[in-house]
C-alpha cells in the first residue's frame, strides 16, 4: 500500500500545484489579499506531499519491493543500501520525481524565506512556480509514473542498477545538478512575475539575484562533480568530453553566469532590464532543453536516461509553451521595461555588457554544436560535431571574456577614467606574458593554446589581486581592508580567482598529460614520466554484488639505468631498488569489475592524487591466456594540475555562497518602498567592497 500512497500523494500534489498556479495570481488581479496569501501554505503543502511521495518510492527500494516496476528495473537485493537509495533517481521516472521534489523545495523556500517581499510580487512568483510544478507533475503522471506495479505476479529479484551509477559520485552528483538546474526556475519566475506586474526595478533585481546565485553555485558544483566522476570512473582519464548531455548542463551554466552579472547591473544602476529578463527566460529554457535532450531518446550517452520519443514530445511541447508564452509576454511588456540610464564606454556597465555578450555567444556556440547533428539527421545526413569545434570556438571566446573580466574588475560604475583603467595594465601584461612563457618552458614544450590559457589565468589573477590590494591600501592594512569589504565583493574575488585556477588547470592538463599504453604481466615493469611502475600481482576480490580482478602496482622514482631491472621479478626489483636506497613512493590498486546480475564490466582506476599532478593507472583488457599470471593492457597517465579544475569550481561555488550571505540580502524591505528609497539602500557599490548600510525608515 505504500507505493499506492506515494502515487496518491503525487495526484494530490498536482491538485495543490494547480491551485497554487491559479488562486494567488487571480488574487493579484482581483485585489483579494486572502487569495494572494494562500500562496505560502499551498507551496508548503505541495512540498510536503512530494516529499511523502519520494519517501514512498525510497521505501520500495530499501525494502526490495520488486512488485514496483521501476524498483525491479533499477535495483537488486545484492546492492548495498546506499546504492539502493541513490537508485531512486538512477532511472528516468525516479530522476523526474527528484526533479519535481527539488522544484517544490525551491518553491517552498521562496514562500518561507521571502516574507518581506511585496505580497503581489510573491503571489505572482509562487504562481509561476506552481505552473511549472503542474507541467512536470503531468509529465510524471501521464508518461513516467514510478509507482506502476507488476500484476498479478512480480520478479523475485531486480535487474540491477547500471554499474556506472553504483558510485559515490552518482549519489551526490544528480541532486546537486538538479538543485542548480531547477533553481533557475526561481529567476525565471521572478522575471515573469515582474513582467506581469509591469515593474522591473531594483526590488525585483535584488530579490531575484540571491536565488540566481545560489542556483548557479549548485550547478557549478554539480557539473564539477560530474566531471570528477567521469575522470575516475570511466577509466579514460578524461575530465570533459563535450558529450551532448554534458553540454546540456553547460549551456544553462553559461547563460546563468551572464544572468548573474546582468542582475548585478540591474540592481545597482537600473540598466539592462530587458536583457536581464531575456536572459532569465533563456537560461530556464536551456534547462528545459537539457531535460528534453536527456529524456527524449534522441541522444546516445552514458548520461542519458530515457529512450521513449513520447516522453520527448511532452517535454518539447512544454518547452514550446514556456518559450512562446514568455516571449509573447515580453513583447507585450517591452515598452515599459526599457532602460534610460547612460554610461560611458569605460564604465563597469560596459564591461558587464561585454561579459554578457561573450557568455551568450558561448552558450549559442554550444547550443549550435549540440543540436546541429540532430537537425542534420532529419535530412538523412550524418554530421559529427566534436571537441575540435568546441575547443576552437572557446579558444577565441575565453580570451575575450578574460580581457573584459580583467578590466571590469578595476572599473567603476557610470564612468572610469582611462588613466585608472590602464594603471598597472603594463605590469599585469608583463607578469602574464612571463608566466605564459615560463610555465610551458618548465613542462618542456611550447603549445600556443597552453600559453594562451596560462596568460588568461595570470591576467585574471593579477587584475583581481590588484583590485584587492588597492582597496586594502585605502583601509590602511591588507587584512583589515579585506575584513571590511562586503561579502558580495569577497564572493566576486573568490569567483574570479576560481575561474583563473580552473583555466590554468585546463590549459596545463590538456597539453602536458603524458600517456602510455603498455602490455604488462605480473612481475614486469614500465617507465613513464620519470616514474618506474612495477606490476606486483593480481588478486581476485569479491564485493557485495561484483567480483573483480584487482591489480597492485608499486610506483618508484625511475632510476637512471633501467636495463639492470629487465627480467627480474617484482620482489627482485624491490630488493635491487632497496639496495640503492629506493622505496616505493606509493601503491595503486586498479580493478576490473564484473557485476554478477548484469554481467557488466567496469574499470576502477588507481589514482594517486596531488595538487601538482595525478598518477593514473587503469586496466584494459586481459591479453593472452591464463588466470592470475596473464598479461593485461595497462594505461599509465601523468596528469599535471588536473585537480585545479575542481579546485577552481569549489572556489567559484564558495564565491557564490559568500555573495548570497551579504548583508544587503538580509535588509528588510517595506512593502511600500518607492524606487528612490530602494535604490538608496543599494547606493554602496555592489562589487566595490564597501559594506552596505540600510536606508533609514521613512519618518525616522
Amino acid at each position: 500500500m505504500i507505493p499506492e500512497a506515494g502515487h496518491f500523494a503525487l495526484i494530490l500534489a498536482l491538485c495543490v500545484s494547480a491551485l497554487l498556479s491559479v488562486v494567488p495570481i487571480a488574487g493579484t488581479y482581483l485585489r483579494v489579499p486572502l487569495w494572494q496569501q494562500s500562496a505560502r501554505p499551498l507551496a508548503v503543502v505541495n512540498g510536503a506531499l512530494l516529499l511523502l511521495s519520494f519517501a514512498a518510492l525510497t521505501h520500495a527500494f530499501l525494502t526490495d519491493d520488486f512488485s514496483v516496476v521501476y524498483t525491479a528495473s533499477h535495483s537488486n537485493s545484492l546492492m548495498p543500501w546506499y546504492f539502493k537509495f541513490s537508485a531512486v533517481w538512477g532511472g528516468h521516472e525516479g530522476s523526474l520525481l527528484l526533479w519535481v521534489l527539488i522544484l517544490s523545495f525551491w518553491t517552498a523556500a521562496v514562500a518561507l524565506l521571502s516574507r518581506q517581499l511585496p505580497l503581489e510580487l510573491k503571489a505572482r512568483v509562487l504562481s509561476v512556480l506552481g505552473m511549472i510544478n503542474v507541467g512536470f507533475l503531468l509529465f510524471i503522471l501521464l508518461t513516467s509514473n514510478p509507482f506502476e506495479r507488476y500484476l498479478p505476479t512480480s520478479p523475485t529479484d531486480g535487474a540491477d542498477l547500471n554499474p556506472l551509477l553504483q558510485d559515490f559520485g552518482l549519489i551526490v552528483h544528480p541532486p546537486l545538478l538538479y538543485m542548480g538546474y531547477v533553481g533557475f526556475s526561481v529567476a525565471f519566475a521572478f522575471a515573469i512575475a515582474a513582467l506581469l506586474g509591469g515593474r522591473l526595478d531594483a526590488t525585483w533585481a535584488r530579490w531575484s539575484r540571491p536565488w540566481t546565485t545560489v542556483a548557479w553555485a549548485f550547478l557549478t558544483m554539480g557539473i564539477a562533480l560530474g566531471s570528477w566522476w567521469a575522470y575516475y570512473e570511466l577509466g579514460w582519464g578524461g575530465w570533459w568530453f563535450w558529450d551532448p548531455v554534458e553540454n546540456a548542463s553547460f549551456m544553462p551554466w553559461l547563460a546563468g553566469t551572464a544572468l548573474m552579472h546582468s542582475l548585478a547591473a540591474t540592481e545597482k544602476r537600473g540598466v539592462f532590464k530587458s536583457w536581464t529578463v531575456l536572459l532569465a527566460i533563456f537560461t530556464f529554457s536551456l534547462c528545459l532543453l537539457g531535460t528534453f535532450l536527456v529524456r527524449s531518446g534522441i541522444l546516445t550517452s552514458v548520461h542519458a536516461f530515457a529512450n521513449d520519443p513520447e516522453r520527448g514530445r511532452f517535454v518539447l511541447m512544454m518547452l514550446g509553451v514556456v518559450i512562446g508564452g514568455s516571449l509573447l509576454l515580453y513583447a507585450l511588456r517591452a515598452p515599459v521595461i526599457r532602460s534610460r540610464v547612460h554610461f560611458t564606454e569605460t564604465s563597469r556597465e560596459s564591461f558587464l555588457l561585454a561579459n554578457n555578450i561573450i557568455l551568450f555567444v558561448a552558450s549559442l556556440t554550444v547550443l549550435g554544436g549540440t543540436l546541429f547533428p540532430l537537425a542534420a539527421e532529419f535530412y538523412d545526413y550524418e554530421v559529427s560535431v566534436g571537441a575540435p569545434y568546441f575547443n576552437l570556438m572557446f579558444a577565441f571566446l575565453t580570451p575575450l571574456l578574460a580581457i573584459a573580466l580583467g578590466f571590469g574588475a578595476r572599473s567603476r560604475w557610470k564612468t572610469t577614467s582611462s588613466a585608472r583603467l590602464l594603471d598597472k595594465t603594463a605590469i599585469h601584461l608583463a607578469v602574464s606574458l612571463a608566466a605564459a612563457i615560463l610555465i610551458p618552458w618548465l613542462y618542456g614544450e611550447f603549445y600556443f593554446l597552453a600559453m594562451v590559457g596560462v596568460f588568461i589565468a595570470f591576467w585574471v589573477t593579477c587584475a583581481t589581486v590588484s583590485d584587492v590590494l588597492e582597496k586594502a591600501r585605502s583601509k590602511k592594512g591588507l587584512w583589515r581592508g579585506w575584513q571590511q569589504t562586503s561579502r558580495s565583493y569577497k564572493g566576486m574575488v573568490f569567483g574570479h580567482f576560481g575561474f583563473a585556477v580552473m583555466i590554468m588547470g585546463a590549459a596545463v592538463v590538456s597539453h602536458y598529460t603524458v600517456e602510455r599504453n603498455v602490455r604488462l604481466a605480473p612481475g614486469e615493469a614500465a617507465v613513464f614520466a620519470d616514474y618506474l611502475v612495477v606490476f606486483d600481482d593480481m588478486n581476485k576480490l569479491r564485493g557485495a554484488n561484483y567480483v573483480s580482478d584487482a591489480a597492485r602496482f608499486s610506483v618508484y622514482d625511475a632510476p637512471e639505468d633501467t636495463t639492470a631491472l629487465a627480467g627480474l621479478s617484482p620482489s627482485a626489483v624491490r630488493e635491487k631498488l632497496a639496495a640503492n636506497g629506493e622505496a616505493p613512493l606509493f601503491q595503486l590498486l586498479p580493478e576490473k569489475r564484473r557485476y554478477v546480475v548484469s554481467s557488466s564490466l567496469m574499470t576502477e582506476a588507481g589514482i594517486d592524487p596531488g595538487l601538482s599532478r595525478d598518477i593514473y593507472i587503469s586496466l584494459g583488457e586481459p591479453l593472452g591466456s591464463g588466470e592470475l599470471t596473464q598479461a593485461w593492457a595497462v594505461r599509465l597517465q601523468y596528469k599535471p594540475l588536473v585537480r585545479w579544475l575542481w579546485l577552481g569550481a569549489i572556489f567559484m561555488a564558495l564565491g557564490g555562497g559568500l555573495a548570497v550571505s551579504d548583508r544587503r540580502y538580509r535588509i528588510k524591505i517595506r512593502q511600500r518602498l518607492d524606487r528612490t528609497t530602494v535604490e538608496s539602500e543599494a547606493s554602496a557599490d555592489i562589487d566595490s567592497g564597501e559594506p552596505v548600510r540600510a536606508a533609514p525608515r521613512s519618518g525616522a
